[in-house]
């Protein structure tokens, strides 16, 4: 099993879940979070003053998926989200050991 996390900008959700079901995934997590990368934010005035805005608002898209539906899924991730413009976001895939369905109790690639 795979775990995907997608780090987004927020526009982009709707492209990324569409392009995620047509490849056939079903299930995810989207959690709004802050940071920030090469881009490292950028500043703003706000009543006359400036200020840096550090963290920018970004999504976080986690899935667990069977290691045969990993690649098909990242790059659907990828496409979706590309805009061509710095901050478009990375996608992270590491080994998940176990996971259990806790209604269940089934494990390994059953619980997903």
């Amino acid at each position: 099993m795979k775990k995907i996390e997608a780090i987004i900008k927020p526009f982009k959700l709707e492209d990324v879940k569409e392009a995620l079901a047509e490849v056939g995934i079903e299930g995810m997590t989207v959690t709004e979070v802050k940071g920030f990368g090469r881009q490292k934010g950028h500043t703003e005035i706000y009543r006359g003053s400036e200020y840096t805005v550090d963290f920018l608002p970004k999504i976080k898209v986690e899935l667990v998926i069977a290691d045969e539906r990993a690649e098909a899924a990242a790059e659907a991730i990828v496409k979706a989200a590309r805009t061509g413009k710095i901050g478009d976001g990375k996608v992270f895939i590491s080994a998940i050991e176990e996971a259990i369905r806790i209604r269940t109790e089934e494990k390994g690639e059953s619980a997903l």
